[in-house]
């Protein structure tokens, strides 16, 4: 999932300064499920918009709905009545895709993001989320134990550790494993470092990332 973490208050607060009607949307995606965009999320925020501006004596309407995704069209249309009501701004309470989608949607609209789109990534523990993948279009953790290097190696490294990590611990913080401690652990702990662990990896093919642009998806048999 994509993983998000809402924007600091007094930033959010910036973006609405000027305005007197605002529209705070939530999404039920993956900013629900990492605690940072749900209907909740939602709510809190607006309460505490409301609560700020009645404490600086300032005249402002905050408004929340919260859709089941904001990166599909379908579901971004269900804006159309609120927009109508003419808000003096959107806060999206997505990742950075939807309040993109909302702005190509609803153009004349000033949208602004409450939340910083982080990494995609899944929960260790409650409360706890951490990043697994970058997208890069082209997968091969096969090749490493089930384990992203590229992700989970500060420096992307594929064929193996750099001289900076001890004790199975990454030179960038003593919190952060060394996944490349970890990839070569598990070969030799399954059996599997002389048979299936490649000593040197071929230079990785960046062309699926996005050095070739902005990527685009496309299933034939489902455009219409």
């Amino acid at each position: 999932m994509i993983v998000a973490e809402r924007k600091p208050f007094d930033e959010i607060k910036s973006f609405i300064a000027d305005k007197k009607k605002v529209l705070v949307v939530g999404c039920r995606g993956c900013v629900t499920v990492c605690n940072a965009g749900g209907t909740k999320e939602v709510g809190l925020l607006a309460s505490e918009l409301r609560l700020d501006a009645q404490k600086d004596g300032r005249d402002l309407t905050v408004d929340e709905h919260t859709l089941e995704r904001q990166c599909d069209p379908e579901y971004i249309e269900e804006l159309l009545e609120l927009v109508e009501k003419k808000y003096d701004a959107i806060l999206s309470m997505a990742c950075s895709v939807g309040p993109q989608f909302i702005v190509a949607r609803y153009p004349e609209q000033d949208v602004y993001p409450s939340l910083n789109t982080l990494f995609m990534g899944g929960a260790k523990q409650h409360g706890i989320w951490v990043e697994r993948c970058q997208g890069c279009g082209n997968c091969v953790i096969h090749n490493f134990g089930g384990m992203c290097p590229i992700s989970r190696c500060a420096k992307s490294l594929q064929n193996g550790p750099c001289g900076g990590s001890a004790d199975g611990v990454c030179e960038i913080s003593k919190d952060v494993e060394c996944i490349w401690h970890l990839i070569t652990t598990k070969m030799m702990e399954t059996g599997k470092a002389e048979t299936e662990f490649a000593p040197a990896q071929p230079i990785k093919d960046w062309s699926t990332s996005r050095d070739g642009g902005p990527r685009t998806v496309v299933r034939e048999e489902l455009v219409k």
